[in-house]
Formats: C-alpha cells, sequence, structure tokens
C-alpha cells in the first residue's frame, strides 16, 4: 500500500494514475502511466501509446521522460509508474536504459491500480546499465 511512502511519492504516483488514463493499448490491453520529477521539481507525465506494429509502440515511461526533456527539463530524480498489475510492473530494459541516461540516481516507485507501491531506485532495477563513462 501507498502508506509507506513519502507525501511527494504519493503525489507522484497520483500523476502516473492520472496519465495512465490516457494510455492507447487497444492491442495488448495493457494500459501504463508513468510521471516523472525532476531537479528542477516539475512533474512531466506519460502514457504507453501502442501501433499495430509494436516496434512503433512508445512506453509511458519513455513519453515523461521524453516530454521532461523535451521542455528543457532533463534532470530525473524520481518516477512513478502506473499498472493494473499484481504486483505493481516494473519498467521494461529500454526504459531503465533511458532512464538511467537521464536520471543516474532516480528513484522509482512502482504502483498500481489496487494502491500496492513498492519504492526502490534505478541501481536496484538496473544494475548494469551500457555507459560510455
Amino acid at each position: 500500500m501507498t502508506n509507506g511512502l513519502t507525501r511527494s511519492q504519493q503525489a507522484l504516483v497520483h500523476e502516473a494514475r492520472m496519465a495512465r488514463e490516457r494510455a492507447y493499448a487497444p492491442y495488448s490491453g495493457f494500459k501504463v502511466g508513468a510521471a516523472v520529477r525532476t531537479a528542477s521539481g516539475k512533474t512531466y507525465r506519460g502514457a504507453n501509446v501502442e501501433n499495430v506494429s509494436y516496434g512503433l509502440s512508445m512506453c509511458a515511461e519513455r513519453v515523461a521522460i521524453f516530454n521532461a526533456v523535451a521542455a528543457g527539463d532533463p534532470a530525473i530524480v524520481e518516477i512513478a509508474v502506473v499498472t493494473d498489475a499484481d504486483p505493481p510492473s516494473p519498467p521494461c530494459g529500454a526504459c531503465r536504459q533511458v532512464l538511467f541516461e537521464f536520471g543516474r540516481d532516480a528513484g522509482v516507485v512502482l504502483g498500481n491500480l489496487d494502491g500496492e507501491a513498492i519504492a526502490t531506485n534505478i541501481h536496484e532495477l538496473f544494475p548494469h546499465p551500457f555507459q560510455r563513462d
């Protein structure tokens, strides 16, 4: 349950839950919402957007991160991801790699529609990222 989360984390989970309502997932039926908080304190949302050609689909996590980057606010400090999975579902490998690029020390909160939430971080989810330095 979200009781163990900080108020800031709870607010981010709420934003991700709201973003999930905008997901376009007619093929998988797996709707995902994400929200990132940047070092500036701003929050950016993202929802997954599928395409009949699955390779052209985009995950909610990357949409939220790319929204922040496109706004000129690329320093991600925390992300919340909300699905209807039990237990809450972590980001895919591609999203973990992108999150590491823009939030090397980012906190991660995984939530679901039942109110379950798991607080972790990018290093626990992605201990061996591809990096050039």
